[in-house]
């Protein structure tokens, strides 16, 4: 008995989680991308791109983007979860945080 509730939880912790993971494919795409800028970049490039961001409007995508993270919490949450250690590592590696 024992077995088996722990094969029947093991089984709904994948489903579970295969379910969490496609639940934003877009978001999923977009996470993937950025966490692989950042690990690609060298931290020359981007100091570079941070200082000629500094003052232009964002594009209308990012925007967009943005927006449907603000609109959606869980969606906002699984793109932090997705994208804030690798990206912060980076940004500590290259001396832009603390």
């Amino acid at each position: 008995m024992t077995r088996r509730l722990l094969w029947l939880a093991m089984v709904s912790t994948l489903l579970f989680a295969g379910v969490a993971m496609a639940q934003y494919p877009i978001m999923d795409m977009i996470a993937d991308n950025l966490v692989q800028k950042y690990q690609q970049s060298s931290c020359e490039q981007l100091w570079r791109e941070k200082a000629e961001k500094q003052g232009r409007p964002k594009p209308e995508r990012e925007q967009e983007a943005v927006q449907m993270l603000r609109d959606d919490p869980q969606m906002r949450a699984a793109f932090i979860d997705r994208v804030a250690a690798p990206i912060v590592n980076k940004m500590f590696e290259c001396g832009m945080v603390p």
